[in-house]
């Protein structure tokens, strides 16, 4: 829910209409693009919210996410079908597709799944950072740097790698830091899901080279639940190999009082920006 008391801007741009038979409408905002289309985590919020209205009468919710980009759709309407491979009790998996026009755009799978009894520890803690500031300073993009359309939907603070934008470079590639979104919405699988991919790529932060860094596949595991308010997450990405022109990066996305809510991982093409 927005300031204004209606949907924000996020639950409006990941909407889906059911069309039955697993099918959703969608449609794809241009100001989630970055260079040459839509983030590949607004595209997942998309496909998650589908997921879970296929799923909504189950009492499950999303445990794993695994998304190939085939292509980088337009502006404008699209279709996810979603496919029910197996429904169990406890589990369902499912297979998704999303389309434009007739053509695929991004293909992956889906589990589901209730909570269960078993062993439970804790050993990837939130980094020892300082919180967040009541309120986030406007930044000002330095001449020479490109700008995103996608950057103006989050609040972020950063608290993990060298300050890119003033030219500094580290010797690993580790970035992270507070992020929200910056129209109010509670926390759930969806906005999860979007937060794994719309942080600044940790190999920015190894090269001074100018690079886009366009998504192959994405894994989310869903953890913890979070809590259904709109706060801040922490989140930390790190790269650590880098070869052929393909980075990896593994994710990690922090509740503000510390639980592990998701991990993510995914490969990237580094492709270089001329100027």
């Amino acid at each position: 829910m927005s300031d204004t008391g209606g949907p924000s801007r996020f639950a409006t741009d990941t909407a889906v209409v059911p069309q039955g038979e697993g099918r959703h409408e969608a449609t794809i905002d241009p100001s989630w693009w970055i260079l040459r289309g839509p983030n590949g985590g607004y595209l997942a919020a998309i496909i998650a919210r589908a997921v879970r209205a296929e799923v909504a009468e189950t009492g499950q919710r999303l445990r794993s996410l695994t998304l190939h980009y085939l292509r980088a759709p337009g502006e404008g309407p699209c279709e996810v079908a979603v496919t029910v491979e197996r429904r169990g009790r406890t589990l369902t998996s499912l297979s998704v597709r999303l389309t434009q026009q007739g053509t695929l755009m991004v293909v992956g799978l889906a589990a589901t799944a209730v909570d269960r009894e078993g062993p439970a520890f804790a050993d990837l803690p939130l980094p020892d950072v300082a919180g967040p500031e009541p309120e986030t300073p406007v930044v000002e993009v330095p001449p020479g740097v490109i700008d995103i359309p996608m950057r103006k939907h989050y609040e972020m603070q950063s608290r993990l790698g060298p300050d890119r934008w003033a030219g500094e470079i580290a010797d690993e590639a580790v970035t992270g830091g507070w992020i929200r979104l910056a129209d109010p919405e509670p926390l759930d699988d969806v906005v999860l899901a979007a937060i794994t991919d719309a942080w600044t790529p940790a190999i920015f932060n190894r090269t001074p080279e100018r690079l886009g860094v366009p998504t192959i596949d994405l894994t989310i595991h869903f953890r913890d639940e979070p809590p259904a308010v709109h706060d801040w997450t922490f989140v930390r990405f790190t790269s650590r190999h880098a070869t052929g022109g393909y980075v990896e990066e593994d994710g990690e996305v922090w509740s503000s009082d510390g639980r592990l809510l998701a991990q993510s991982r995914q490969l990237a093409v580094e492709l270089p920006i001329p100027g």
